[in-house]
């Protein structure tokens, strides 16, 4: 049987070299490649292996990455046999046993499959549970839903006049399926590609393999796709997927149903990767390393004294001394001053959580939720959170596109939108069953294709049991980045995790039941019930910060009688421009505000001081955060005050938070952090990545895997994340924050951050704003300015381009760094939900076009 396979095998180089490999990764094409697939698998195995043995010297045999791999072609394929028989996926899952059979290969087997090569491989999975040690996958699928056609590429395959014209009398179907390479293949790549496949004869096997595609359920493979499908569940075996969303066959609906068979799985979806993923991106080196580090994590005993994070709700609702006091209040123009009590917000999140799950909502389901922050929402989020259902949670701000990408990304089982997401919904082509959280008219529901109204799934949710609650190492929620750092990524939360999020907050913040939330930052709108605290939403925007006002914020503050009020930094820019409508009722409730944060950008002191002038009673904090750790560190308006009595590079956000620790990791020459990270003397001063560690720190990316390996690069034990931020620690202990990883300079004298050169230059009386970027090659970078005037400065430039005379000498004068030149612009463009976070890469694109002679528009 040997004789008529072709496999290509590295197993004859290892033993030259004294090597014994710890298993073996049989890897499967699928249609119309071949074994060159894999070819740079082949060789990094072998290259990583000799490569360790010689380090290990006299003990190769102890090499723990040396991998022999086995790729072979299957029949028909490639350069394999031509046998005229016509295979079904059955036959093709017998042929693989028969080839590993007649090669004596012996476990362990990791097992690695492309297109329909990783249904063949997942059947020969199946079958050797005793030699199995792993299972890899890049684009493929396992399962077509009955109601679900397959992909419009293969249905084309598959029509009547097109098949066999298609795939075996021309190569139309396999330079399509070249074509869908990202970027285009090389010529001499894609001429191999060619090789096996010259002749009509050498292309039958391509034909055969589009005719076994189960298009339905009667069709001959269907029964053994079937029991593949059924067996993956069953496979408790270390998991690796690695996705090219940009695939027109196999997309995310595909990759989600493999997670829901394989949970297990590491997962990276390559965002701009394709169908042939193992030609877009570096794969072999991910599923080596993969390789050496694919056991299983142990389970974690609950943290201790863990409280789900709906506990809080539940003894408010429960007391029969606070049941019926205000919970949530909506005074948004959709909300129009509702208010819901402990009581009645229980009693629907019961309703929705019951009703959800009679939908057939499950445990690790996702929900994305497109609802404005409000009653509705609240009562959504932990309806789905009590049930075990994954939150998934994408801000508006992001538009339509980034909402697009975050959407398929995450790719929830369940959608809840207000009528303008579900018609974004509808257009986009977003997944999941769509819930509208309005009522509907039938002519709209039809059109939206929504298949259920929230108000009948509560309705009918009346009075049903819930399921068991979901445990504490549970996924809870997908939250997403801002995109004002690339593109917007989904950071996964664990129950846990949110738990540990409230206890920090309400420990280091003193929120008791009496303290009142004001909430205008979306993050924290969500937190009350958790806190067991009323919460309210201010009449404004929630995706556009600037729209809030004074007057809301006070009429917010005595809706509730708070104590506490959320603000980001762009929305306390308009809430102190708009100070001169508040009346003396307004004042005089503000002035009862206890504590005041600012939280998602840097903040000056003087801002922090503008505020703080109309709640002259509270404690202005401006916490320093993430996505990834909503809350890292702390300072207050004294404390910035105090350290701006010895005022170092940057702004200082003060010191870590309950449990959370700090570390920094040294820049090297060429702006990377490559220095061992710490917190000592040693650090103190010194310029480098800042690390971050805390009980409520993100689980991980969601489907990222190998961002999370990049953010956990070179960190102590333990669970830590690379932030990407720059700064120091000074003697005190305090973390001074100078900019972001990306931006920093890499000049003749080393790194420069931008955020110290930048508030020198802010202290020029005619500058708002300002942003320091690098222009030309790394290592000699120069400095240059980019000004936002002041609004009203007596001749102020209304386009952008090079400074006036007058404002470049003074920029230049109070500069700390030379600068190359001084650019102006009406207004610096910011990141996309904060409205605050200067975008810095596009600025550095802009001068570079500016000062290189190109056109000067609006960066």
């Amino acid at each position: 049987m040997r004789g008529d396979w072709h496999y290509l095998d590295n197993g004859a180089e290892l033993s030259a070299h004294g090597i014994v490999p710890v298993g073996t990764v049989l890897a499967v094409h699928g249609n119309p490649t071949w074994s060159y697939l894999w070819r740079d698998l082949v060789t990094a195995a072998t290259d990583r292996a000799v490569e360790a043995a010689a380090a290990a010297g006299e003990h190769p045999d102890g090499v723990g990455d040396a991998w022999r791999v086995v790729a072979v072609d299957q029949l028909e394929m490639g350069l394999s046999a031509r046998t005229g028989r016509r295979r079904t996926l059955a036959d093709r899952v017998a042929d693989l046993s028969a080839f590993t059979d007649g090669l004596g290969l012996a476990g362990p087997v990791v097992t690695l499959g492309h297109d329909w090569g990783g249904v063949v491989s997942l059947g020969w999975a199946v079958d050797h549970p005793d030699l199995l040690a792993g299972v890899a996958l890049l684009n493929t699928a396992v399962h077509q839903p009955d109601d679900v056609p397959i992909p419009a590429p293969l249905r084309l395959a598959l029509a009547r006049g097109v098949h066999r014209l298609g795939t075996s009398m021309t190569r139309a179907f396999l330079d399509t399926t070249l074509a869908l390479a990202r970027p285009g293949l090389p010529r001499d790549v894609a001429d191999a590609y060619r090789m096996p496949y010259r002749t009509a004869a050498d292309r039958a096997g391509i034909e055969q393999f589009v005719a076994d595609i189960p298009a339905d359920a009667d069709h001959a493979s269907r029964p053994e796709l079937d029991r593949i499908a059924e067996g993956v569940r069953g496979l408790d075996v270390p998991a690796l997927l690695l996705w090219g969303p940009k695939d027109p066959v196999f997309s995310d609906r595909y990759l989600d149903d493999l997670l829901h068979r394989l949970p297990q799985a590491r997962v990276h979806r390559f965002e701009d990767a394709g169908h042939l993923v193992a030609e877009d991106v570096d794969y072999a080196g991910p599923v080596l390393d993969w390789l050496g580090a694919a056991a299983p994590e142990p389970s974690a005993a609950p943290p201790e004294g863990f409280r789900p994070i709906w506990a809080g709700l539940d003894e408010r609702a429960a007391d029969a001394a606070s049941r019926t006091e205000q919970a949530v209040l909506d005074l948004t123009a959709t909300g129009a001053g509702r208010v819901v009590s402990w009581q009645a917000l229980d009693r629907q999140v019961r309703r929705i959580a019951a009703g959800l799950h009679g939908i057939g909502v499950r445990r690790g389901d996702r929900v994305s939720l497109l609802v404005s922050p409000g009653p509705t929402l609240t009562a959504l989020v932990y309806a789905c959170l009590r049930i075990g259902a994954v939150v998934v949670v994408a801000d508006a701000g992001l538009g339509l596109r980034g909402l697009t990408r975050a959407q398929r990304g995450a790719w929830p089982q369940y959608l809840v939108g207000q009528t303008r997401a579900l018609a974004a919904a509808r257009a986009a082509g977003w997944p999941g069953v769509r819930i509208a959280a309005d009522p509907l008219d039938p002519v709209t529901r039809r059109a939206l294709g929504v298949d259920h109204e929230l108000i009948d799934v509560a309705r009918a949710g009346e009075g049903h049991a819930l399921p068991p609650e979901p445990g504490h190492e549970d996924d809870a929620a997908v939250l997403f980045t801002s995109g004002s750092t690339g593109p917007a990524k989904g950071v996964l939360y664990t129950h846990a995790r949110l738990a540990a999020l409230r206890d920090a907050l309400a420990e280091h913040f003193a929120v008791g039941p009496d303290t009142g939330l004001v909430t205008g930052f979306a993050p924290f709108a969500l937190l009350g019930p958790a806190l067991g605290t009323r919460s309210v939403t201010p009449d404004m925007d929630v995706s556009a910060p600037r729209t809030l006002t004074a007057r809301a914020v006070a009429d917010a503050v005595r809706a509730t009688d708070a104590r506490m009020v959320f603000l980001s930094p762009a929305a306390i820019l308009h809430v102190v421009d708009t100070a001169g409508a508040l009346t003396e009722d307004d004042r005089e409730a503000l002035g009862r505000v206890e504590t005041f944060l600012s939280t998602g950008a840097p903040i000056s002191a003087d801002m922090l001081a503008s505020a703080q002038s109309l709640m002259p009673a509270a404690e202005p904090h401006t916490p320093y955060g993430m996505t990834e750790c909503l809350l890292v560190t702390d300072i207050t308006l004294d404390g910035i005050r105090d350290a701006a009595s010895a005022p170092d590079d940057g702004v200082c956000v003060g010191r870590p938070v309950g449990a959370g620790q700090v570390l920094i990791s040294p820049l090297d020459d060429d702006g990377a952090a490559t220095g061992a990270p710490a917190s000592g003397p040693e650090v103190v001063g010194v310029l480098g990545e800042v690390l971050v560690s805390a009980p409520h720190l993100k689980e991980r990316y969601d489907r990222r895997w190998l961002t999370d390996v990049a953010a956990e690069r070179d960190t102590p034990a333990g669970h830590w994340h690379r932030t990407g931020d720059v700064g120091h620690l000074d003697a005190e202990g305090r973390l001074w924050i100078e900019g972001r990883l990306a931006h920093v300079l890499t000049t003749v004298d080393g790194p420069l951050a931008p955020v110290g050169p930048e508030q020198a230059v802010e202290s020029v009386a005619a500058v708002r704003r300002a942003a320091v970027v690098g222009v030309g090659p790394a290592g000699v970078q120069q400095a240059v300015a980019v000004v936002e005037p002041l609004a009203g400065v007596e001749g102020a430039p209304r386009r952008p381009g090079l400074a006036p005379q007058e404002l470049d000498a003074a920029v230049r004068a109070a500069s700390s760094v030379p600068l190359a030149a001084v650019l102006v612009v009406p207004e610096l463009p910011t990141d996309v939900r904060h409205n605050s976070k200067i975008d810095r890469a596009r600025l550095a694109a802009w001068a570079s076009g500016v000062l290189a002679g190109g056109r000067v528009g609006a960066p």
